[in-house]
């Protein structure tokens, strides 16, 4: 894997596990568990119209050198990559050809705000 690739940088976030007034988990409590290079790259887009509303996304392939702590795919589906302003929500890690050099993270950008 060249490094030269890897040129954006982003943070892996989880979620924070506080609580609201009710006891329910906060869903927009994030904290940043790694920061890391990366290279981030489009796959496709699509458009959709649900409760009549259209709604954008876009899937994406981010890079980034393999770590233990990130290969376990059900674990890595809580979390979401944050690259400047933008949010990606984490569909699935990929070790590529089990070789422990790269993780291949699928993500969607656009439906939800992770």
């Amino acid at each position: 894997m060249r490094a030269g690739g890897m040129r954006h940088r982003v943070q892996i976030q989880a979620p924070a596990g506080t609580q609201d007034a009710l006891g329910q988990p906060d869903p927009a409590d994030w904290s940043t568990i790694a920061t890391v290079w990366a290279d981030v790259g489009s796959l496709s887009g699509r458009e959709r119209i649900k409760a009549q509303a259209t709604l954008h996304e876009v899937t994406h392939l981010v890079l980034i050198r393999y770590q233990a702590q990130f290969a376990d795919p059900l674990a890595m589906t809580k979390n979401r990559i944050l690259y400047g302003a933008r949010v990606f929500n984490i569909h699935a890690s990929i070790d590529a050809d089990e070789r422990h050099e790269s993780l291949q993270l699928s993500c969607s950008e656009g439906m939800n705000n992770g």
